[in-house]
């Protein structure tokens, strides 16, 4: 018994690897070791990573809202929340183009009528009936909308030059995506 102890023992999972190894190689399949396998499942993974990544750098991710009859997006990186307007407190003597200001999240958030900073004709105040709030360089400011579509893809090669204004691109549907920097700082936005 003593002798049987000092045995061995088998390892039928590489015994079975083997044999599936000369099995294919009897019946011609290439082989393939688990080292080059890791290499080739690896390699794949980059790929398809890289392709994705390619993707994504094609389209720019936005979110829509309608204003004055027209139709705005912001980059969806720049969106902090959105909510109604419900709550929109008017700030005496601020500048037309300020309707108020919102208390959201711990911060007291001013909200433009992109209506006046455009020029365009709206209704009033009951169309607003949510608000994008953004961040911009650590500061958040909310845009008031009548609508929010939602988030979309829009491909960069369907973008265009924007007219003048604080846009930064246009498509084809007539979506303008909002230079939010130009947004943000009183003195452009003071002159519309």
């Amino acid at each position: 018994m003593a002798g049987d102890q000092s045995r061995e023992k088998i390892d039928y999972t590489a015994l079975r690897r083997k044999l599936d190894e000369a099995q294919a190689v009897l019946e011609g399949a290439q082989v393939l070791s688990p080292e080059r396998r890791r290499e080739v499942l690896a390699e794949r993974a980059r790929a398809l990573a890289e392709s994705r990544h390619e993707e994504r750098r094609e389209t720019m991710s936005v979110l829509a809202f309608r204003v004055g009859g027209e139709r705005y997006a912001v980059p969806i990186d720049a969106v902090d929340h959105v909510l109604e307007s419900k709550g929109l407190c008017p700030l005496p003597g601020a500048p037309r183009h300020v309707l108020g200001a919102l208390v959201s999240r711990s911060r007291v958030v001013p909200v433009l009528d992109l209506r006046q900073v455009l020029g365009l004709e709206g209704g009033g105040m009951s169309d607003l009936t949510r608000v994008v709030v953004v961040e911009v360089s650590e500061e958040f400011f909310g845009l008031a909308a009548e609508e929010v579509d939602g988030r979309q893809e829009l491909p960069r090669a369907d973008l265009s030059q924007p007219p003048p204004g604080p846009f930064t691109f246009l498509t084809r549907e007539r979506l303008m995506v909002l230079d939010l920097a130009q947004l943000s700082d009183p003195a452009v936005v003071g002159r519309g």
